[in-house]
């Protein structure tokens, strides 16, 4: 959910509202029953070729729910008279686009004009969690693809690295999500890699006062300092966001209750009564987040989706279907 750019002031907020359109995980049983069979091979398939996959799909699920609702609007493509969401600075690290596109084309031939872009996406980052030896649950599906999307909405409506408690638990309200939801959710960064833009801040000058973040693990905080020198010029250098990268599991927590949360908003999880005891349970107990995990991805896919009256299954994840 954080993101690999540099962290840009608070600006607005879209409410975005739990959903009332009514979706349902047999949506697709009659119309294209072989619609999860394929996504399911695609995910795999472009895994093995690229292992940033599924931190990737992931984190698109995340950022496309987080602005405008859980309705596809991150897969748009810029026009001359629009800069869309995918070209906003806290999804320029995404890219593995073309993977939904690829399993929307095998649906489009075998299911055409049936399955939405918005549904790709959502099932897709279920079985990256479950290929990547997380939970499974059931996708409900239904949802309709939007229609607009734009750049600006990014930045001003995406939790930044940098937020503090009372800021996450804000942005999520807005999305109609509760504080477990936060915690639960935020253990999706299990599969993530940050480029050091998005923590540099907490290892130099982070106060007039205080050079490093006291809440960082002086240890973690050096051998950050050494991946990410105070003049990188290296866009890829980083780190990832917990020790078993490849693998979904509550590393990510443990490493929080060590002092090694990355982000700055990581580690606030620990630093707040209402947080705290959330994410200690999570690290000490797998099946527990598993669970909550689970059932924090179904209600956030709830977010903000788009009905027929106001969405459409588009024909390519890339572009709105012509008048």
């Amino acid at each position: 959910m954080g993101y690999s750019s540099t962290t840009t002031v608070f600006l607005l907020w879209i409410v975005i509202p739990i959903s009332t359109a009514v979706l349902d995980s047999h949506y697709y049983d009659q119309t294209c029953p072989q619609a999860e069979h394929i996504i399911a091979d695609t995910i795999r398939n472009a895994s093995l070729y690229d292992s940033k996959v599924p931190a990737r799909l992931l984190r698109m699920f995340f950022h496309d729910c987080f602005v405008r609702g859980c309705d596809a609007s991150i897969l748009l493509e810029s026009t001359p008279g629009n800069k869309a969401e995918k070209d906003g600075p806290p999804n320029i690290s995404i890219r593995s686009f073309y993977v939904i596109e690829q399993a929307k084309a095998k649906l489009e031939k075998a299911c055409p004009r049936t399955v939405s872009c918005a549904d790709i996406i959502a099932i897709a980052a279920r079985d990256v969690v479950t290929q990547s030896g997380g939970p499974r649950w059931e996708v409900l599906k239904g949802r309709k693809d939007g229609k607009i999307s734009k750049a600006s909405e990014t930045t001003a409506n995406l939790p930044a690295p940098s937020f503090n408690i009372t800021q996450l638990i804000q942005s999520f309200a807005k999305r109609g999500l509760e504080i477990k939801d936060l915690v639960a959710l935020s253990g999706g960064h299990t599969l993530g890699f940050s480029h050091c833009s998005s923590f540099q801040s907490r290892l130099r000058s982070f106060t007039s006062t205080l050079d490093l973040d006291p809440t960082l693990n002086a240890i973690f905080a050096e051998s950050l300092r050494q991946k990410c020198p105070q003049h990188n010029r290296s866009p890829s250098a980083g780190t990832f966001l917990d020790t078993t990268s490849s693998k979904f599991d509550n590393d990510y927590y443990k490493q929080i209750v060590s002092g090694k949360g990355v982000f700055g908003s990581d580690q606030a999880l620990l630093n707040d009564y209402r947080t705290k005891w959330i994410v200690e349970s999570f690290a000490r107990d797998e099946w527990f987040f598993f669970k909550e995990f689970a059932g924090s991805m179904v209600k956030l896919g709830n977010v903000g989706v788009k009905s027929l009256g106001d969405g459409e299954v588009r024909m390519k994840c890339s572009v709105v279907n012509s008048s």
